[in-house]
Protein backbone atom coordinates (compact mmCIF):
# COMPACT_ATOMS: atom_id res chain seq x y z
CA UNK A 1 0.00 0.00 0.00
CA UNK A 2 1.57 3.43 -0.72
CA UNK A 3 0.62 6.65 0.59
CA UNK A 4 -2.00 7.57 -1.88
CA UNK A 5 -3.82 4.45 -1.14
CA UNK A 6 -3.72 5.36 2.62
CA UNK A 7 -4.60 8.71 2.42
CA UNK A 8 -8.01 7.45 0.68
CA UNK A 9 -8.45 4.64 3.17
CA UNK A 10 -8.34 7.39 5.96
CA UNK A 11 -10.29 9.65 3.59
CA UNK A 12 -13.20 7.14 3.63
CA UNK A 13 -13.10 6.20 7.15
CA UNK A 14 -13.30 9.48 8.57
CA UNK A 15 -16.19 10.27 5.48
CA UNK A 16 -18.06 6.94 6.69
CA UNK A 17 -17.98 7.54 10.39
CA UNK A 18 -18.80 10.96 9.76
CA UNK A 19 -21.84 10.39 7.53
CA UNK A 20 -22.92 7.29 10.11
CA UNK A 21 -22.62 9.80 13.46
CA UNK A 22 -24.29 12.69 11.93
CA UNK A 23 -27.11 10.02 10.04
CA UNK A 24 -27.73 8.53 13.42
CA UNK A 25 -27.62 11.94 15.40
CA UNK A 26 -30.74 12.83 12.63
CA UNK A 27 -32.94 10.21 13.68
CA UNK A 28 -32.18 10.53 17.49
CA UNK A 29 -32.10 14.06 18.72
CA UNK A 30 -35.25 15.35 19.67
CA UNK A 31 -34.70 18.63 18.81
CA UNK A 32 -35.57 18.89 14.66
CA UNK A 33 -33.19 21.84 14.42
CA UNK A 34 -30.34 20.12 15.41
CA UNK A 35 -31.56 16.98 12.86
CA UNK A 36 -31.98 19.26 10.28
CA UNK A 37 -28.12 20.71 10.60
CA UNK A 38 -26.50 16.77 10.95
CA UNK A 39 -28.52 16.25 7.74
CA UNK A 40 -26.39 18.70 6.10
CA UNK A 41 -23.25 16.89 7.30
CA UNK A 42 -24.88 13.61 6.00
CA UNK A 43 -24.93 15.19 2.81
CA UNK A 44 -21.23 17.09 3.07
CA UNK A 45 -19.93 13.53 4.06
CA UNK A 46 -21.56 12.09 0.42
CA UNK A 47 -20.29 14.84 -1.52
CA UNK A 48 -16.63 13.86 -0.14
CA UNK A 49 -17.35 9.64 -0.91
CA UNK A 50 -18.07 11.68 -4.62
CA UNK A 51 -14.46 12.58 -4.81
CA UNK A 52 -12.80 9.96 -3.66
CA UNK A 53 -14.65 8.32 -6.80
CA UNK A 54 -13.57 10.86 -8.84
CA UNK A 55 -16.93 12.53 -9.41
CA UNK A 56 -16.28 15.51 -8.71
CA UNK A 57 -19.00 17.17 -11.03
CA UNK A 58 -21.72 14.84 -8.74
CA UNK A 59 -19.77 15.85 -5.91
CA UNK A 60 -20.70 19.71 -6.23
CA UNK A 61 -24.14 18.57 -7.16
CA UNK A 62 -24.46 17.34 -4.02
CA UNK A 63 -23.23 20.01 -2.42
CA UNK A 64 -24.82 22.78 -4.11
CA UNK A 65 -28.21 21.04 -4.28
CA UNK A 66 -28.96 18.86 -1.33
CA UNK A 67 -26.99 21.00 1.05
CA UNK A 68 -27.67 24.68 -0.54
CA UNK A 69 -31.26 23.98 -1.37
CA UNK A 70 -32.80 21.06 0.20
CA UNK A 71 -31.21 21.44 3.70
CA UNK A 72 -31.95 25.07 3.44
CA UNK A 73 -35.53 24.64 2.71
CA UNK A 74 -36.07 21.79 5.46
CA UNK A 75 -34.48 24.76 7.83
CA UNK A 76 -36.77 27.35 6.54
CA UNK A 77 -39.75 25.32 6.95
CA UNK A 78 -39.10 24.35 10.61
CA UNK A 79 -38.38 28.04 11.35
CA UNK A 80 -41.95 29.06 9.63
CA UNK A 81 -44.00 26.61 11.31
CA UNK A 82 -43.12 27.62 14.87
CA UNK A 83 -45.60 25.50 16.11
CA UNK A 84 -44.52 23.76 19.62
CA UNK A 85 -47.01 21.53 20.83
CA UNK A 86 -46.66 18.82 23.15
CA UNK A 87 -46.88 15.14 22.28
CA UNK A 88 -49.85 13.51 23.55
CA UNK A 89 -49.61 10.39 25.75
CA UNK A 90 -49.77 7.20 23.39
CA UNK A 91 -51.25 3.79 24.92
CA UNK A 92 -49.27 0.87 24.28
CA UNK A 93 -45.87 3.12 22.67
CA UNK A 94 -43.65 0.00 23.07
CA UNK A 95 -45.67 -1.99 20.46
CA UNK A 96 -44.91 0.67 17.45
CA UNK A 97 -41.30 0.99 18.66
CA UNK A 98 -40.93 -2.94 18.47
CA UNK A 99 -42.48 -2.71 15.23
CA UNK A 100 -40.56 0.01 14.08
CA UNK A 101 -37.08 -2.08 15.37
CA UNK A 102 -38.16 -4.88 13.67
CA UNK A 103 -38.79 -3.29 10.61
CA UNK A 104 -35.37 -1.40 10.84
CA UNK A 105 -33.43 -4.88 11.60
CA UNK A 106 -35.12 -6.51 8.85
CA UNK A 107 -33.58 -3.50 6.41
CA UNK A 108 -30.69 -3.50 7.89
CA UNK A 109 -30.46 -7.49 7.55
CA UNK A 110 -31.78 -7.25 3.75
CA UNK A 111 -28.90 -4.58 2.45
CA UNK A 112 -26.05 -6.68 4.63
CA UNK A 113 -27.22 -9.74 2.69
CA UNK A 114 -27.32 -7.49 -0.63
CA UNK A 115 -23.75 -5.99 0.23
CA UNK A 116 -22.09 -9.58 0.90
CA UNK A 117 -23.84 -11.36 -2.16
CA UNK A 118 -22.95 -8.60 -4.62
CA UNK A 119 -19.61 -9.26 -6.42
CA UNK A 120 -18.62 -6.12 -6.39
CA UNK A 121 -15.90 -6.36 -9.30
CA UNK A 122 -14.08 -3.31 -10.15
CA UNK A 123 -14.81 -2.22 -14.00
CA UNK A 124 -12.00 -1.86 -16.17
CA UNK A 125 -13.66 0.91 -17.83
CA UNK A 126 -11.93 4.63 -17.04
CA UNK A 127 -13.94 6.85 -14.70
CA UNK A 128 -15.56 9.82 -16.58
CA UNK A 129 -13.47 12.19 -14.61
CA UNK A 130 -13.88 15.57 -16.74
CA UNK A 131 -16.40 14.08 -19.27
CA UNK A 132 -19.14 13.23 -16.57
CA UNK A 133 -20.99 15.78 -16.89
CA UNK A 134 -21.31 14.68 -20.39
CA UNK A 135 -22.51 11.45 -20.18
CA UNK A 136 -24.59 12.08 -17.05
CA UNK A 137 -26.33 14.91 -19.34
CA UNK A 138 -26.59 12.06 -21.93
CA UNK A 139 -27.92 9.79 -19.20
CA UNK A 140 -30.59 12.28 -18.02
CA UNK A 141 -32.36 12.85 -21.57
CA UNK A 142 -32.38 9.17 -22.85
CA UNK A 143 -32.25 6.30 -20.12
CA UNK A 144 -33.99 8.35 -17.55
CA UNK A 145 -35.94 11.00 -19.08
CA UNK A 146 -39.03 10.11 -17.32
CA UNK A 147 -37.92 10.13 -13.46
CA UNK A 148 -35.70 13.79 -14.40
CA UNK A 149 -39.66 15.20 -15.46
CA UNK A 150 -41.00 13.46 -12.73
CA UNK A 151 -38.59 15.17 -10.46
CA UNK A 152 -38.88 18.48 -11.93
CA UNK A 153 -43.03 18.21 -11.52
CA UNK A 154 -42.57 16.87 -7.86
CA UNK A 155 -40.25 19.99 -7.44
CA UNK A 156 -42.67 22.80 -8.45
CA UNK A 157 -45.44 21.30 -6.62
CA UNK A 158 -43.36 21.46 -3.28
CA UNK A 159 -42.43 24.86 -4.63
CA UNK A 160 -45.93 25.79 -4.83
CA UNK A 161 -47.07 24.29 -2.01
CA UNK A 162 -44.17 26.06 0.04
CA UNK A 163 -45.51 29.72 -1.58
CA UNK A 164 -49.21 28.77 -0.31
CA UNK A 165 -48.33 28.53 2.94
CA UNK A 166 -46.10 31.42 3.23
CA UNK A 167 -48.64 33.49 1.71
CA UNK A 168 -51.52 32.02 3.99
CA UNK A 169 -51.03 34.07 7.18
CA UNK A 170 -51.70 37.16 4.82
CA UNK A 171 -55.25 36.58 3.76
CA UNK A 172 -57.52 36.52 6.46
CA UNK A 173 -55.88 40.55 7.20
CA UNK A 174 -56.93 40.73 3.14
CA UNK A 175 -60.38 39.19 3.60
CA UNK A 176 -61.16 41.15 6.44
CA UNK A 177 -60.67 44.46 5.29
CA UNK A 178 -62.41 43.71 1.76
CA UNK A 179 -65.79 42.72 3.53
CA UNK A 180 -65.53 42.78 7.52
CA UNK A 181 -66.39 39.63 8.06
CA UNK A 182 -64.47 36.68 9.66
CA UNK A 183 -61.85 34.87 7.83
CA UNK A 184 -62.48 31.34 7.40
CA UNK A 185 -61.21 29.16 10.34
CA UNK A 186 -59.24 26.77 7.20
CA UNK A 187 -57.19 30.60 6.45
CA UNK A 188 -56.42 30.71 10.27
CA UNK A 189 -52.78 29.66 11.67
CA UNK A 190 -53.54 29.48 15.85
CA UNK A 191 -50.25 28.51 16.22
CA UNK A 192 -48.60 31.64 14.41
CA UNK A 193 -49.74 35.09 16.93
CA UNK A 194 -51.38 37.87 14.97
CA UNK A 195 -49.16 40.34 16.39
CA UNK A 196 -46.11 38.90 14.80
CA UNK A 197 -47.31 39.12 11.12
CA UNK A 198 -49.27 42.15 10.92
CA UNK A 199 -47.44 44.44 13.52
CA UNK A 200 -50.86 45.38 15.20
CA UNK A 201 -51.13 45.27 18.90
Amino acid sequence: MNLADGVQLVSFAVLAAMMLGAALGVVLLANIVYSAFLLGLVFVSMSGMYILLNAGFVAAAQVLIYVGAVNVLILFGIMLVNKREDFAPVKNVWLGRAATGAVCLGLFALLGTMILATPWVISIAPPAGDDAMVVIGKHFFSDFLLPFELASVLLLMAMIGAIVLARRDLLPDELADQDGREPPVALKLPERPRELISGKK
